[in-house]
Protein backbone atom coordinates (compact mmCIF):
# COMPACT_ATOMS: atom_id res chain seq x y z
CA UNK A 1 0.00 0.00 0.00
CA UNK A 2 1.48 3.36 -1.00
CA UNK A 3 1.47 6.45 1.22
CA UNK A 4 -1.53 8.10 -0.48
CA UNK A 5 -3.73 5.02 -0.14
CA UNK A 6 -2.59 4.46 3.44
CA UNK A 7 -3.39 8.03 4.49
CA UNK A 8 -6.69 8.06 2.61
CA UNK A 9 -7.94 5.03 4.53
CA UNK A 10 -7.42 6.56 7.98
CA UNK A 11 -10.11 7.48 10.51
CA UNK A 12 -9.96 11.29 10.51
CA UNK A 13 -10.29 11.73 6.75
CA UNK A 14 -12.04 14.55 4.91
CA UNK A 15 -12.43 14.29 1.15
CA UNK A 16 -12.75 17.60 -0.64
CA UNK A 17 -13.09 19.19 -4.05
CA UNK A 18 -11.59 22.66 -4.43
CA UNK A 19 -12.96 25.21 -6.91
CA UNK A 20 -12.62 28.92 -7.48
CA UNK A 21 -15.02 31.61 -8.66
CA UNK A 22 -13.09 34.66 -9.87
CA UNK A 23 -10.23 33.50 -7.67
CA UNK A 24 -12.35 33.08 -4.52
CA UNK A 25 -12.00 29.51 -3.21
CA UNK A 26 -14.80 27.09 -2.43
CA UNK A 27 -13.70 23.98 -0.55
CA UNK A 28 -16.52 21.45 -0.98
CA UNK A 29 -16.57 18.67 1.62
CA UNK A 30 -17.84 15.51 -0.06
CA UNK A 31 -17.02 12.96 2.65
CA UNK A 32 -16.06 12.84 6.31
CA UNK A 33 -18.05 15.62 7.97
CA UNK A 34 -20.11 14.18 10.86
CA UNK A 35 -23.90 13.90 10.77
CA UNK A 36 -25.65 16.96 12.17
CA UNK A 37 -28.53 16.97 14.64
CA UNK A 38 -31.69 19.01 14.13
CA UNK A 39 -34.58 19.05 11.69
CA UNK A 40 -34.15 22.43 10.03
CA UNK A 41 -31.05 23.59 8.19
CA UNK A 42 -30.60 26.41 10.71
CA UNK A 43 -30.70 23.82 13.50
CA UNK A 44 -28.07 21.79 11.67
CA UNK A 45 -26.01 24.96 11.31
CA UNK A 46 -26.27 25.46 15.09
CA UNK A 47 -25.22 21.83 15.60
CA UNK A 48 -22.16 22.30 13.40
CA UNK A 49 -21.21 25.45 15.33
CA UNK A 50 -21.69 23.83 18.73
CA UNK A 51 -20.18 20.39 18.16
CA UNK A 52 -17.95 20.37 15.08
CA UNK A 53 -16.34 23.77 14.90
CA UNK A 54 -12.93 22.13 15.25
CA UNK A 55 -13.49 20.46 11.89
CA UNK A 56 -14.50 23.76 10.30
CA UNK A 57 -11.28 25.27 11.65
CA UNK A 58 -9.27 22.32 10.36
CA UNK A 59 -10.75 22.82 6.90
CA UNK A 60 -10.43 26.60 6.77
CA UNK A 61 -7.32 27.56 8.72
CA UNK A 62 -3.62 26.80 8.42
CA UNK A 63 -1.87 24.49 7.72
CA UNK A 64 -4.54 23.06 5.37
CA UNK A 65 -6.20 26.37 4.55
CA UNK A 66 -5.54 30.06 5.11
CA UNK A 67 -7.13 33.22 6.48
CA UNK A 68 -9.23 33.77 3.34
CA UNK A 69 -10.41 30.19 2.75
CA UNK A 70 -14.11 29.46 2.17
CA UNK A 71 -16.01 26.18 2.37
CA UNK A 72 -19.26 24.37 1.64
CA UNK A 73 -20.57 21.37 3.58
CA UNK A 74 -23.27 19.39 1.77
CA UNK A 75 -26.41 18.45 3.73
CA UNK A 76 -28.35 15.74 1.91
CA UNK A 77 -31.72 16.27 3.63
CA UNK A 78 -33.35 19.40 5.05
CA UNK A 79 -36.86 20.47 6.02
CA UNK A 80 -37.30 22.18 2.66
CA UNK A 81 -39.09 19.50 0.64
CA UNK A 82 -38.58 21.33 -2.67
CA UNK A 83 -34.80 21.37 -2.22
CA UNK A 84 -32.60 18.92 -4.08
CA UNK A 85 -29.84 19.33 -1.48
CA UNK A 86 -28.81 21.63 1.36
CA UNK A 87 -25.54 23.36 2.15
CA UNK A 88 -23.77 25.02 5.05
CA UNK A 89 -21.26 27.71 4.14
CA UNK A 90 -18.19 28.27 6.33
CA UNK A 91 -15.24 30.65 6.59
CA UNK A 92 -12.47 31.75 8.96
CA UNK A 93 -14.89 32.94 11.66
CA UNK A 94 -17.75 30.44 11.53
CA UNK A 95 -20.76 29.62 9.38
CA UNK A 96 -22.42 31.99 6.93
CA UNK A 97 -26.04 32.18 5.78
CA UNK A 98 -25.53 32.65 2.03
CA UNK A 99 -22.70 32.71 -0.46
CA UNK A 100 -23.06 33.51 -4.14
CA UNK A 101 -19.59 32.55 -5.34
CA UNK A 102 -19.86 29.17 -3.61
CA UNK A 103 -23.37 28.65 -5.03
CA UNK A 104 -21.96 29.16 -8.53
CA UNK A 105 -19.20 26.61 -7.82
CA UNK A 106 -21.63 24.14 -6.25
CA UNK A 107 -23.88 24.39 -9.28
CA UNK A 108 -21.17 22.96 -11.49
CA UNK A 109 -20.04 20.32 -9.01
CA UNK A 110 -23.54 19.02 -8.27
CA UNK A 111 -24.24 18.56 -11.97
CA UNK A 112 -20.90 16.83 -12.52
CA UNK A 113 -21.22 14.34 -9.67
CA UNK A 114 -23.32 11.25 -10.26
CA UNK A 115 -22.40 9.68 -6.91
CA UNK A 116 -25.65 9.16 -5.00
CA UNK A 117 -23.70 8.89 -1.74
CA UNK A 118 -22.70 12.52 -2.24
CA UNK A 119 -25.94 13.74 -3.84
CA UNK A 120 -28.81 11.31 -3.13
CA UNK A 121 -31.35 13.41 -5.06
CA UNK A 122 -29.16 13.83 -8.15
CA UNK A 123 -31.81 12.24 -10.38
CA UNK A 124 -34.33 14.95 -9.42
CA UNK A 125 -32.32 17.68 -11.14
CA UNK A 126 -34.11 18.68 -14.35
CA UNK A 127 -32.14 19.02 -17.60
CA UNK A 128 -33.64 21.15 -20.38
CA UNK A 129 -32.17 20.00 -23.72
CA UNK A 130 -33.48 23.07 -25.56
CA UNK A 131 -31.53 25.58 -23.45
CA UNK A 132 -28.87 23.06 -22.43
CA UNK A 133 -29.24 23.99 -18.78
CA UNK A 134 -30.03 22.12 -15.59
CA UNK A 135 -32.10 23.58 -12.75
CA UNK A 136 -30.94 22.89 -9.20
CA UNK A 137 -32.85 23.82 -6.06
CA UNK A 138 -30.28 24.53 -3.35
CA UNK A 139 -31.32 25.06 0.26
CA UNK A 140 -28.99 27.60 1.89
CA UNK A 141 -29.49 28.80 5.49
CA UNK A 142 -31.11 31.97 4.12
CA UNK A 143 -33.66 29.99 2.08
CA UNK A 144 -34.23 28.19 -1.22
CA UNK A 145 -31.97 29.32 -4.08
CA UNK A 146 -32.66 28.41 -7.71
CA UNK A 147 -29.46 27.64 -9.62
CA UNK A 148 -29.28 27.38 -13.42
CA UNK A 149 -26.25 25.46 -14.69
CA UNK A 150 -25.18 25.31 -18.35
CA UNK A 151 -25.01 21.62 -19.15
CA UNK A 152 -23.51 19.55 -21.93
CA UNK A 153 -25.93 16.87 -23.19
CA UNK A 154 -25.06 13.24 -22.51
CA UNK A 155 -23.05 11.29 -25.04
CA UNK A 156 -21.97 7.71 -25.45
CA UNK A 157 -18.87 8.30 -23.33
CA UNK A 158 -20.06 10.96 -20.88
CA UNK A 159 -23.16 11.53 -18.74
CA UNK A 160 -24.60 15.00 -18.23
CA UNK A 161 -21.86 17.38 -17.16
CA UNK A 162 -21.54 21.11 -16.66
CA UNK A 163 -20.40 23.41 -19.45
CA UNK A 164 -17.57 25.63 -18.12
CA UNK A 165 -17.71 27.91 -21.17
CA UNK A 166 -21.03 29.46 -20.04
CA UNK A 167 -21.81 31.17 -16.72
CA UNK A 168 -23.81 29.61 -13.91
CA UNK A 169 -26.59 31.81 -12.56
CA UNK A 170 -28.72 31.78 -9.43
CA UNK A 171 -31.86 33.58 -8.29
CA UNK A 172 -31.53 35.04 -4.83
CA UNK A 173 -33.85 34.90 -1.91
CA UNK A 174 -35.73 38.23 -1.64
CA UNK A 175 -33.19 41.03 -1.16
CA UNK A 176 -34.03 44.31 0.53
CA UNK A 177 -32.67 47.55 1.94
CA UNK A 178 -32.54 47.72 5.72
CA UNK A 179 -31.63 51.41 5.92
CA UNK A 180 -30.46 54.12 3.51
CA UNK A 181 -28.10 57.00 4.22
CA UNK A 182 -27.43 55.98 7.81
CA UNK A 183 -25.15 58.54 9.45
CA UNK A 184 -22.65 56.74 11.68
CA UNK A 185 -20.76 58.90 14.18
CA UNK A 186 -17.41 57.41 15.11
CA UNK A 187 -15.60 58.09 18.40
CA UNK A 188 -11.90 58.82 18.20
CA UNK A 189 -10.93 55.22 19.04
CA UNK A 190 -12.93 54.01 16.01
CA UNK A 191 -11.49 56.50 13.51
CA UNK A 192 -8.78 55.75 10.96
CA UNK A 193 -6.13 58.10 9.52
CA UNK A 194 -7.93 58.88 6.24
CA UNK A 195 -11.14 59.85 8.04
CA UNK A 196 -9.23 61.99 10.53
CA UNK A 197 -7.38 63.70 7.67
CA UNK A 198 -10.71 64.63 6.10
CA UNK A 199 -11.64 66.32 9.41
CA UNK A 200 -14.82 64.28 9.80
CA UNK A 201 -16.11 61.92 12.43
CA UNK A 202 -19.14 60.66 10.51
CA UNK A 203 -19.61 58.15 7.70
CA UNK A 204 -22.79 57.72 5.67
CA UNK A 205 -23.62 54.09 4.83
CA UNK A 206 -26.42 51.92 3.47
CA UNK A 207 -27.28 48.50 4.88
CA UNK A 208 -28.90 45.93 2.59
CA UNK A 209 -29.65 42.21 2.66
CA UNK A 210 -28.90 39.74 -0.11
CA UNK A 211 -28.89 36.50 1.88
CA UNK A 212 -26.67 38.19 4.48
CA UNK A 213 -26.48 41.79 5.69
CA UNK A 214 -23.97 44.15 4.08
CA UNK A 215 -22.90 47.67 4.99
CA UNK A 216 -22.29 49.47 1.70
CA UNK A 217 -20.07 52.55 1.62
CA UNK A 218 -18.08 54.45 -0.99
CA UNK A 219 -14.31 54.73 -0.77
CA UNK A 220 -14.62 58.52 -0.75
CA UNK A 221 -17.03 58.40 2.21
CA UNK A 222 -14.35 56.54 4.16
CA UNK A 223 -11.89 59.34 3.40
CA UNK A 224 -10.10 57.77 0.42
CA UNK A 225 -10.35 60.56 -2.14
CA UNK A 226 -8.72 58.54 -4.93
CA UNK A 227 -11.30 55.75 -4.62
CA UNK A 228 -10.46 52.06 -4.86
CA UNK A 229 -7.04 52.47 -6.42
CA UNK A 230 -3.48 53.31 -5.51
CA UNK A 231 -1.92 55.06 -3.67
CA UNK A 232 -4.44 53.63 -1.18
CA UNK A 233 -3.70 50.08 -0.04
CA UNK A 234 -5.80 47.05 0.82
CA UNK A 235 -4.36 47.16 4.34
CA UNK A 236 -5.71 50.70 4.79
CA UNK A 237 -9.20 49.65 3.67
CA UNK A 238 -8.97 46.59 5.91
CA UNK A 239 -8.27 48.82 8.91
CA UNK A 240 -11.05 51.29 8.09
CA UNK A 241 -13.73 48.66 7.45
CA UNK A 242 -12.79 46.69 10.57
CA UNK A 243 -13.31 49.77 12.77
CA UNK A 244 -16.53 50.74 11.00
CA UNK A 245 -18.00 47.24 11.28
CA UNK A 246 -17.08 46.95 14.96
CA UNK A 247 -18.75 50.26 15.76
CA UNK A 248 -21.96 49.43 13.89
CA UNK A 249 -22.15 46.02 15.54
CA UNK A 250 -21.51 47.38 19.03
CA UNK A 251 -23.84 50.40 18.85
CA UNK A 252 -27.52 49.56 19.25
CA UNK A 253 -28.55 52.76 17.48
CA UNK A 254 -27.07 51.30 14.27
CA UNK A 255 -27.28 47.54 14.78
CA UNK A 256 -31.05 47.88 15.35
CA UNK A 257 -31.43 48.15 11.57
CA UNK A 258 -29.86 44.72 11.01
CA UNK A 259 -33.15 42.85 11.34
CA UNK A 260 -34.43 39.92 9.31
CA UNK A 261 -38.22 39.79 8.88
CA UNK A 262 -38.66 36.10 9.77
CA UNK A 263 -35.40 34.55 11.04
CA UNK A 264 -33.62 36.09 14.05
CA UNK A 265 -30.56 33.89 13.34
CA UNK A 266 -29.99 35.82 10.10
CA UNK A 267 -29.94 39.22 11.80
CA UNK A 268 -26.23 40.05 11.98
CA UNK A 269 -23.88 42.29 9.99
CA UNK A 270 -21.77 39.98 7.87
CA UNK A 271 -19.67 42.35 5.82
CA UNK A 272 -18.62 45.82 4.75
CA UNK A 273 -18.31 46.39 0.99
CA UNK A 274 -16.41 49.43 -0.23
CA UNK A 275 -17.85 50.44 -3.61
CA UNK A 276 -16.48 52.57 -6.42
CA UNK A 277 -18.17 53.41 -9.73
CA UNK A 278 -16.08 52.34 -12.73
CA UNK A 279 -18.39 53.12 -15.64
CA UNK A 280 -22.03 53.70 -16.56
CA UNK A 281 -22.89 50.00 -16.11
CA UNK A 282 -20.12 48.65 -13.91
CA UNK A 283 -18.96 48.94 -10.32
CA UNK A 284 -15.88 47.87 -8.39
CA UNK A 285 -16.18 46.51 -4.87
CA UNK A 286 -13.86 45.49 -2.05
CA UNK A 287 -15.66 43.10 0.30
CA UNK A 288 -14.40 42.35 3.81
CA UNK A 289 -16.48 39.69 5.57
CA UNK A 290 -16.42 37.42 8.62
CA UNK A 291 -13.08 38.03 10.41
CA UNK A 292 -11.93 40.47 7.70
CA UNK A 293 -11.65 37.90 4.95
CA UNK A 294 -11.15 39.68 1.65
CA UNK A 295 -13.34 38.29 -1.12
CA UNK A 296 -11.49 37.72 -4.38
CA UNK A 297 -14.81 37.49 -6.21
CA UNK A 298 -17.41 40.27 -6.63
CA UNK A 299 -19.43 38.61 -3.78
CA UNK A 300 -22.64 37.08 -5.11
CA UNK A 301 -24.90 37.78 -2.15
CA UNK A 302 -23.32 41.23 -1.91
CA UNK A 303 -24.31 41.82 -5.53
CA UNK A 304 -27.90 40.96 -4.56
CA UNK A 305 -27.77 43.54 -1.76
CA UNK A 306 -26.28 46.17 -4.09
CA UNK A 307 -28.92 45.54 -6.77
CA UNK A 308 -31.67 45.86 -4.14
CA UNK A 309 -30.18 49.20 -3.08
CA UNK A 310 -29.98 50.45 -6.69
CA UNK A 311 -33.64 49.54 -7.25
CA UNK A 312 -34.68 51.26 -4.00
CA UNK A 313 -32.83 54.41 -5.08
CA UNK A 314 -34.52 54.30 -8.53
CA UNK A 315 -31.08 54.12 -10.12
CA UNK A 316 -31.98 50.96 -12.03
CA UNK A 317 -34.98 49.13 -13.48
CA UNK A 318 -36.00 45.49 -13.53
CA UNK A 319 -34.13 43.35 -16.07
CA UNK A 320 -31.32 45.90 -16.39
CA UNK A 321 -27.97 44.10 -16.35
CA UNK A 322 -25.11 45.56 -14.34
CA UNK A 323 -21.52 44.35 -14.10
CA UNK A 324 -19.81 43.93 -10.73
CA UNK A 325 -16.05 43.62 -10.39
CA UNK A 326 -13.69 42.65 -7.61
CA UNK A 327 -10.12 43.90 -7.63
CA UNK A 328 -9.14 40.51 -9.09
CA UNK A 329 -11.61 40.57 -11.99
CA UNK A 330 -10.95 44.26 -12.66
CA UNK A 331 -7.22 43.66 -13.00
CA UNK A 332 -7.60 40.43 -15.00
CA UNK A 333 -10.38 41.70 -17.25
CA UNK A 334 -12.28 38.47 -16.55
CA UNK A 335 -14.42 36.93 -13.83
CA UNK A 336 -16.94 39.69 -13.17
CA UNK A 337 -20.49 38.93 -11.99
CA UNK A 338 -23.62 40.24 -13.68
CA UNK A 339 -26.51 41.21 -11.39
CA UNK A 340 -30.07 41.75 -12.58
CA UNK A 341 -33.26 42.48 -10.63
CA UNK A 342 -35.92 40.17 -12.06
CA UNK A 343 -38.94 40.54 -9.78
CA UNK A 344 -40.40 42.86 -7.17
CA UNK A 345 -41.84 41.22 -4.08
CA UNK A 346 -42.60 41.86 -0.41
CA UNK A 347 -41.60 40.17 2.82
CA UNK A 348 -44.05 39.89 5.71
CA UNK A 349 -42.57 40.02 9.18
CA UNK A 350 -43.26 37.31 11.74
CA UNK A 351 -42.83 37.11 15.51
CA UNK A 352 -41.95 40.50 16.97
CA UNK A 353 -41.98 41.93 13.42
CA UNK A 354 -45.53 40.72 12.72
CA UNK A 355 -47.47 43.30 10.71
CA UNK A 356 -44.35 44.92 9.26
CA UNK A 357 -43.65 44.69 5.53
CA UNK A 358 -40.40 44.96 3.56
CA UNK A 359 -40.19 45.86 -0.12
CA UNK A 360 -37.80 43.43 -1.79
CA UNK A 361 -36.52 42.20 -5.14
CA UNK A 362 -35.33 38.89 -6.46
CA UNK A 363 -31.96 39.14 -8.16
CA UNK A 364 -30.28 36.93 -10.73
CA UNK A 365 -26.48 36.73 -10.46
CA UNK A 366 -24.23 34.99 -12.98
CA UNK A 367 -20.55 34.06 -12.97
CA UNK A 368 -18.06 31.31 -13.80
CA UNK A 369 -16.40 28.76 -11.53
CA UNK A 370 -13.58 26.30 -12.21
CA UNK A 371 -12.03 23.24 -10.55
CA UNK A 372 -8.60 23.52 -8.96
CA UNK A 373 -8.03 20.25 -7.07
CA UNK A 374 -9.42 17.12 -5.44
CA UNK A 375 -7.75 15.90 -2.28
CA UNK A 376 -7.94 13.96 0.95
CA UNK A 377 -7.29 15.75 4.24
CA UNK A 378 -5.97 13.69 7.13
CA UNK A 379 -5.31 14.20 10.82
CA UNK A 380 -2.56 11.98 12.12
CA UNK A 381 -2.73 10.71 15.66
CA UNK A 382 -0.70 12.97 17.95
CA UNK A 383 -0.98 16.01 15.67
CA UNK A 384 -2.68 18.30 18.17
CA UNK A 385 -1.23 21.44 16.57
CA UNK A 386 -3.22 21.12 13.35
CA UNK A 387 -6.35 19.42 14.74
CA UNK A 388 -8.27 22.70 14.88
CA UNK A 389 -6.03 24.73 12.61
CA UNK A 390 -4.46 28.01 13.65
CA UNK A 391 -4.11 31.66 12.71
CA UNK A 392 -0.94 33.71 13.06
CA UNK A 393 -0.90 36.29 15.83
CA UNK A 394 1.49 37.56 18.45
CA UNK A 395 1.12 36.09 21.95
CA UNK A 396 -0.74 38.09 24.56
CA UNK A 397 1.14 39.44 27.58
Amino acid sequence: MDVFAQLSSGDAVLKIVDMHTCGEPTRIVIQGFPSLSGVSLLQKRASAKAHHDDIRQRLMLEPRGHHDMYGAILVSETEEKEADIGVLFCHNEGFSTMCGHATIALGRFLIDTHDLNIFPNRDRVVFDPASRTSLLKLHAPCGLVQVSIPTLPPSQNFPLRSDPSRPVSFESVPSFVAVRDLVVTLPINRQWPQLISSQRDIVRIDIAYGGAFYALVTAQELGFSSGLCSPSTIAQFDHATRLLKMHVQETSEYSAFVVHPTEPDLGFLYSVIVVDQKGPTSELGLCFFADQELDRSPTGSGVCARVALAIAKHERDLFENYEYHSVVSHKAGAGSFVGTAIERTTLQGTGRHFGRQWDAVKVRVSGNAFYTSCSTMVLERGDSLSASGFTLSLPEN
